[in-house]
C-alpha cells in the first residue's frame, strides 16, 4: 500500500459516470483540460482504467478537485481517499495507516456525519449495507449520526466489475473516503434538448456539448466560434461557462429560425425560435455576440479575428447536407434586373475532406496561441486508421475519442491545440509530410453509411420470413 504524506500528496477518488462505457476516454481528456485551467499539469496514465468507474488521483489539492467537479459532466462524485484494498482486511489495514491528524477535523465530538454505501454492478439489501457500515466501527467516529443534514459525509464504495452477467460474490476493490463534491450531471437534465426552445434535426446532446466545451477549456470572457452553428447547442454550453459566443451557418432558415419545425406535432417554427432565444432560456443571452448566414468554405473574417476556441460539429451528409456556395460552371451571370435582394446563391457539394481541411486551416489562422479546436469526425469503422485524422503543422492533436454510432460507423471527438502561428511554408507542408494531406476517403462516408444500413436491413428481411398468403 502506498504511503500517505501531507495535504499536498493526499489521494482523491473520482466516481465516474458509467452511461457511456465505450466513450470513456473523453473523461480523461476532460479532467486534464479542467486541471490545466488551474495550470496543474497532470499525468493520468498510471491510475486511469477505461472500464472502471473509479479513478484515483494523486498529487492534487482539495481546491483542485472542487474546481474540476464544478464543471465536469463525466464525474459523479469526488472523495478524499482514506483507504482502499481488494479485501476488507486490506481496507482495514489501509485505513489504520491513514494519518489520524488528517481524519481528526472530521471526527470531532460535536460534529454530525453519515456513512453511505455504494456498490457498482451489484445491489445490496438494506441489512447487508448496515453490516458493512457496522464493520467500520474501528474508526474513531465521535460525532452524532445525522442522516438528513450531516456536516460530513463518508462513503464506502465497492467495485464488482462491469459485467452484469458475471457478478462476483466479493468486490474486486473497496474504497473508503470523505465526500468532497458532486459533478455537474444535473446540467444534462436541465439543458436537455427535449426542453430546448429552438431545436433542429442535428441539435447536439447536452452532455456531449458540455464535454466539448470542457475539452476546449472554455472559460469566462473567452470568445468561442462555431462555423457550423445549426441551432446553437454548442454555443449554449459554452455560454454556460461565461464565454461570449458567435457562429455561422449556410442554412438561412436555421439561422433566422424560420421554416418547418423539427418537433413532433409542430409544422412550422414559431416567431421566437432562434439561437438567441435558446441563450435567453438559460439566462446567458448577454453573452450572445451574433450568428450569420455564411459559407464555411469562404470565411468572412478578417485576418486579425482571433478566437479562444472553435467548437463545432460539421455536417456528415446524413441528416444535414454538405453544401457550399458555388457552381461547376466557369462564369455565372446574374439576371440583368438583379438588385441583390432575395438572392439565393447557387450551391454545390462540399466534400468532407475539404470541410476538414478548411476547418483546420481556419483554426490555424484564427485561434489564439493555446486556443483549442474541438470537432467531430465521422468514420467508417472497417477502414479506420489513425492516418485518417486530419492534421495541420500549427495544430497539435490532444485527444481522439471514439463514439460508436452503429456496427460500421462511428464519430471521433477530435481535440487540437494551436501551438504555433502559420507560416508561408505551411502551405506546402503536405508535400514534405504526407500526414498533412487531406484524406480523400472521408468523401465516401455517406455512401458507406447507407450501404451498411442497406446490408443490415437486408439481413433482417432474410431473418424474418414473410407469412404465407
Amino acid at each position: 500500500m502506498a504511503a500517505y504524506c501531507g495535504r499536498a500528496c493526499r489521494q482523491y477518488l473520482l466516481h465516474l459516470a458509467h452511461d457511456n462505457v465505450d466513450f470513456r476516454l473523453p473523461v480523461q481528456t476532460e479532467i486534464k483540460a479542467l486541471l490545466s485551467l488551474r495550470n496543474r499539469p497532470f499525468d493520468t496514465s498510471e491510475t486511469f482504467s477505461e472500464k472502471s468507474p473509479f479513478w484515483q488521483l494523486n498529487g492534487l489539492s482539495e481546491d483542485d478537485i472542487r474546481s474540476v467537479m464544478s464543471r465536469t459532466v463525466c464525474g459523479k462524485s469526488s472523495f478524499e481517499l482514506w483507504g482502499h484494498g481488494t479485501t476488507t482486511d486490506e481496507l482495514r489495514k489501509s485505513l489504520l495507516e491513514y494519518p489520524a491528524e488528517n481524519m481528526a477535523p472530521y471526527l470531532q465530538q460535536h460534529s454530525t456525519y453519515k456513512i453511505n454505501v455504494y456498490t457498482f454492478n451489484k445491489t445490496l439489501v438494506f441489512k447487508d449495507r448496515i453490516k458493512k457500515i457496522d464493520a467500520l466501527d474501528f474508526l474513531p467516529f465521535k460525532g452524532t449520526v445525522n442522516l438528513k443534514d450531516p456536516e460530513h459525509i463518508f462513503c464506502l464504495l465497492e467495485d464488482y466489475g462491469s459485467d452484469p452477467n458475471d457478478i462476483p460474490e466479493d468486490p474486486f476493490h473497496i474504497y473508503f473516503g470523505r465526500w468532497i463534491a458532486d459533478g455537474q450531471r444535473e446540467l444534462i437534465r436541465s439543458y436537455s434538448v427535449k426542453k430546448r426552445h429552438f431545436i433542429g434535426n442535428t441539435s447536439m446532446d447536452a452532455g456531449l456539448s458540455f464535454i466539448m466545451a470542457n475539452h476546449a477549456k472554455v472559460k469566462a470572457d473567452d470568445l468561442v466560434y462555431d462555423p457550423f452553428v445549426g441551432t446553437g447547442s454548442l454555443l449554449v454550453a459554452c455560454s454556460h461557462f461565461g464565454a461570449y459566443v458567435c457562429g455561422t451557418d449556410i442554412d438561412y432558415n436555421t439561422i433566422h429560425g424560420i421554416g418547418k419545425a423539427s418537433r413532433k406535432n409542430q409544422k412550422w417554427r414559431g416567431p421566437d425560435e432562434n439561437i438567441r432565444a435558446n441563450l435567453r432560456q438559460y439566462g446567458t443571452d448577454r453573452l450572445y455576440v451574433d450568428v450569420m448566414v455564411s459559407d464555411a468554405s469562404k470565411p468572412l473574417w478578417r485576418k486579425t479575428a482571433q478566437f479562444d476556441a472553435i467548437v463545432t460539429d460539421p455536417p456528415y451528409g446524413i441528416r444535414e447536407s454538405t453544401r457550399r456556395t458555388g457552381s461547376h460552371k466557369d462564369i455565372i451571370k446574374p439576371p440583368e434586373d438583379f438588385s441583390g435582394e432575395s438572392h439565393v446563391p447557387v450551391s454545390m457539394a462540399y466534400h468532407l475532406s475539404d470541410i476538414f481541411a478548411d476547418l483546420l486551416n481556419f483554426a490555424a489562422r484564427h485561434l489564439v496561441l493555446g486556443g483549442r479546436l474541438v470537432y467531430w469526425l465521422p468514420i467508417y469503422r472497417p477502414e479506420y486508421c489513425e492516418e485518417m485524422v486530419p492534421l495541420h503543422p500549427c495544430l497539435t492533436l490532444i485527444s481522439n475519442c471514439e463514439q460508436t454510432l452503429s456496427s460500421h460507423t462511428s464519430r471521433r471527438l477530435i481535440t487540437m491545440e494551436k501551438t504555433k502561428e502559420p507560416e508561408d511554408s505551411d502551405r506546402l507542408s503536405h508535400l514534405a509530410d504526407p500526414r498533412f494531406t487531406p484524406y480523400q476517403g472521408h468523401n465516401s462516408f455517406r455512401e458507406k453509411y447507407f450501404s451498411g444500413v442497406t446490408k443490415k436491413n437486408g439481413k433482417d428481411a432474410k431473418a424474418t420470413p414473410r407469412n404465407k398468403e
